[in-house]
């Protein structure tokens, strides 16, 4: 039996955010955070960061730009709890109302 996360060390989520914007939001939000839960910009690029938390823990987002928005996928081991903090205070795409997508109702 291992103990061992299951599927949490992947996230993805869409928002509505460019990708810039949300490279910028993620060094905002790991960096503002307290105790042991805060990480630090180790490596960065146009399309993706990587993190280093106090215990050493790394977390690395990517982007890539999709319709409507941007695709966000973030992974870490230990930090994946605050990763989804993270995703969870994104615009979600799914948010956003497609107009093509609202059917108008035949009135008969």
């Amino acid at each position: 039996m291992t103990n061992a996360p299951h599927g949490r060390t992947l996230q993805q989520t869409r928002t509505t955010l460019k990708g810039v914007e949300v490279l910028a939001a993620a060094k905002e939000f790991f960096t503002r955070r307290s105790g042991i839960y805060s990480a630090f910009l180790e490596q960065e690029g146009p399309t993706y960061l990587t993190l280093r938390g106090l215990g050493g823990e790394e977390i690395a987002i990517g982007i890539s730009p999709v319709a409507g928005g941007t695709a966000v996928t973030g992974s870490s081991y230990m930090f994946d709890q605050q990763l989804a903090r993270f995703f969870a205070s994104l615009p979600s795409a799914a948010d956003t109302v497609d107009s093509a997508a609202i059917s108008t109702p035949i009135v008969a």
